[in-house]
Order: C-alpha cells, then sequence, then structure tokens
C-alpha cells in the first residue's frame, strides 16, 4: 500500500514514526501562531495536509497520543478519526482539554497518530431472525470482573 501526501500549507509536516516499529505515523500541528486550550475546551487544530491511498479498501484512522492523553488530559473530541479512502479535503484534529489546567498547542507539535486500516465492504442482508448462541442478548457487564 501507498500512502501518498499533498502540502496545503508550506509549513506543513509530513507524518512519520517515531521509532522503526511504532504502530502509527505521527501528525503534528501546522500553525502560525500558538493555540491555547482551555479546560473542557475544543479546537479545530490544522495539519496543513491532505492524503491519498492507492486502495479503497483503507482507512486511515486518527489516533489520540498516549503521551498527550496521559501527561495533559488533552485527547481527540471523537476519540477515533476516520479518513475515507475517498476524502481529499485539509485534515484537521479536533483536540478537546481534558486537563484542569490550560494546554498550548505549538507549530510542529505531535497531536495525534494516524494508522492505516483495512476496511470490510460487507453485503448487507436484512432478517427477522438471528442464530442463537450461547451469551445470547447478555450485555454490559454480563461476563463480570475476573
Amino acid at each position: 500500500m501507498k500512502l501518498t501526501f499533498k502540502k496545503i500549507d508550506e509549513k506543513a509536516i509530513i507524518p512519520s514514526r517515531a521509532t522503526k516499529f511504532s504502530a502509527g505515523l505521527d501528525i503534528c500541528a501546522c500553525l502560525n501562531e500558538s493555540v491555547i486550550l482551555e479546560s473542557g475546551e475544543i479546537k479545530m487544530i490544522p495539519t496543513g495536509l491532505t492524503a491519498m491511498t492507492d486502495c479503497d479498501d483503507v482507512a486511515l484512522l486518527i489516533y489520540p497520543r498516549s503521551g498527550l492523553s496521559t501527561k495533559y488530559g488533552v485527547t481527540l473530541a471523537n476519540c477515533v478519526g476516520v479518513v475515507d479512502s475517498d476524502y481529499r479535503g485539509a485534515w484537521f484534529i479536533p483536540l478537546i482539554n481534558n486537563g484542569k489546567q490550560p494546554f498550548t498547542v505549538e507549530h510542529g507539535m505531535r497531536i495525534a497518530q494516524l494508522i492505516p486500516t483495512k476496511v470490510l465492504f460487507p453485503e448487507i442482508e436484512i432478517s427477522d431472525t438471528l442464530n442463537e448462541t450461547e451469551r445470547g442478548e447478555s450485555g454490559f457487564g454480563s461476563s463480570g470482573l475476573k
């Protein structure tokens, strides 16, 4: 699979892996000036990028960076972002500050990570019945904690 990036802003930084076997490619903020995220605030942070893959059955999933979320409470407002294979628009990262202190996002800061993922396109069928299983309709917490 090939992933091709296009810089919409000349200051944009092409995503890359921090280490050889990092699952995610780090996505950086592309800013003219720093952005302050107050506690509880959500802001769309530009990346200055757009991209495409050479296959239609791949989605580009955008996840939070664990260091930002565990140390500062800064994570993605939408939990996981999805870039569909046919989307060619600008990428923005919706950050939320769940921490108690303001957080400053600066140009070039690694704010999210990108993991390309295969997508299944199932044939949709409608039925009045589903097969029985041992679990049945037992839902949240039904298997206990231990």
